[in-house]
């Protein structure tokens, strides 16, 4: 699955809450959004009589992350631990961040999201510093403890969050430094039962840590580590490399490495950069990174991945990322689909043929035996043949004569017919006897 997002709640929403935000992305047709953490105030105060016995979760308006104890023991799984009452002496921690006033509110924003099908993440407050002071180490793993606890209770994919900088250690000092900070990060989340999955955003200065292959190794080495691919930062930290569709593929193809996964998280948006280092965001179109290229690498390879706009255009650039891969999409279909109706065409052309007899038992051709052609004998130089006197005509033989023809044997004398023999003269009638006179009869 493919989801697009903004980077916050979109600027043409007519409100300015959690719920509106994701209300509009719904409306927009988006399917992501990344809650931003900010805004980062605690302050402590005592239970009042009404709230003892009452479980941190339970008080209105307020999110509490901490109770303090009689003893100045810190209970700070207290959203956690589901028996945990306050007593009369306890002192809460309260968070204002901008995101939800209570946990109730919490609640609802993640069950809204839910039913939206829109996938929430948060980012940490953007100035982080987990390998310089002592006092901006321990404010920073604070910051992102308190984004655990928020992503934890609005049911939150991803915690994304920056590292920091080298400061006056070098790479190899620092990503040492940064591995330590990592397992305790991993153990304040396994203590207060945060099971989002901690995204470390590729930085895009060269004097920030965050490379590829710095994430890989704290990826590879503790489990739930991501890395969080934001394609501004990479191109402007790589002076410009990812323009074509094999230069994503290859980023991509590190991911996995670290991972295991085609699941991807990351950011997009043009930038201006100079000297690897990134001055701004800029809108898709006024940069020198082009969204088409990852469209193909990723319809390539059918990931599930999740693109969140950093533009100061925020959702117009989410939607304009839409489009761009519905567009991509539909010309590979269109293609697919005239290569299958030449194949039914060819198909149905072979069918009206006669099928061709087969011989039972086809001898291969012998190869035929290649000959080097002779060598081309050295042109002779013309040389013009000298005229020669005609030849006389030859007189022509005189006609011989011909040989009289053979007289013709005569023909014998036809026999001469036989005369016909006279017919025979008829005997004349002989004259009649006369009759004899009757003789008279005698009377008696």
């Amino acid at each position: 699955m493919i989801r697009f997002g903004p980077s916050g709640i979109p600027l043409s929403c007519k409100g300015r809450t959690q719920k509106d935000g994701l209300e509009d992305v719904h409306t927009l047709g988006l399917n992501a959004m990344e809650i931003q953490f900010v805004r980062v105030n605690t302050f402590p105060r005592f239970v009042t009589d009404e709230e003892v016995g009452m479980h941190p979760r339970d008080i209105p308006d307020e999110y509490v992350v901490d109770v303090v104890r009689k003893d100045g023991k810190k209970k700070g799984s207290v959203l956690a631990d589901k028996n945990l009452v306050l007593e009369k002496g306890d002192q809460v921690v309260i968070l204002i961040s901008g995101v939800a006033k209570d946990y109730a509110e919490l609640k609802e924003i993640g069950d809204m999201a839910r039913d939206l099908d829109i996938q929430l993440s948060i980012h940490s407050p953007y100035y982080m510093d987990l390998v310089g002071s002592p006092e901006m180490v321990t404010k920073s793993m604070e910051n992102v403890r308190l984004t655990g606890l928020l992503a934890r209770d609005l049911g939150c994919d991803y915690i994304v969050t920056h590292l920091g900088m080298y400061s006056q250690y070098s790479k190899e000092e620092a990503l040492e430094a940064m591995m330590v900070r990592i397992k305790d990060i991993k153990d304040l989340f396994r203590l207060n039962r945060i099971n989002a999955k901690l995204g470390i955003e590729v930085s895009g200065k060269q004097a920030i840590i965050g490379t590829m292959e710095e994430i890989a190794k704290m990826a590879k080495k503790y489990g739930g580590v991501i890395p969080v691919i934001n394609f501004a930062h990479l191109h402007a930290r790589t002076s410009g490399m990812l323009k074509r569709k094999e230069d994503f593929q290859k980023v991509f193809d590190e991911a996995k490495a670290m991972t295991g996964e085609n699941v991807f998280y990351t950011h997009f948006s043009g930038v201006e950069h100079e000297g690897g280092n990134e001055k701004r965001y800029t809108p898709i179109k006024k940069g020198d990174l082009k969204f088409e290229p990852l469209a193909e690498c990723v319809l390539d390879n059918d990931f599930e991945i999740t693109v969140i706009s950093g533009s100061p255009l925020l959702e117009h650039d989410a939607m304009y990322m839409k489009v761009i891969l519905e567009r991509v999409q539909l010309k590979r279909e269109i293609k697919v689909t005239k290569l299958e109706k030449a194949a039914v065409k060819e198909k149905e052309e072979k069918v009206k043929k006669p099928p061709e007899k087969v011989p039972a038992k086809a001898k291969k051709p012998e190869k035929p035996v290649k000959v080097k052609p002779k060598a081309k004998p050295a042109p002779k130089a013309k040389v013009k043949p000298k005229p020669t006197a005609k030849p006389k005509p030859k007189a022509k033989p005189k006609p011989t004569a011909k040989p009289k023809p053979k007289p013709k044997p005569k023909p014998k004398a036809k026999p001469k017919p036989k005369a016909k023999p006279k017919p025979k003269a008829k005997p004349k009638p002989t004259a009649k006897p006369k009759p004899k006179p009757k003789k008279a009869k005698k009377k008696r």
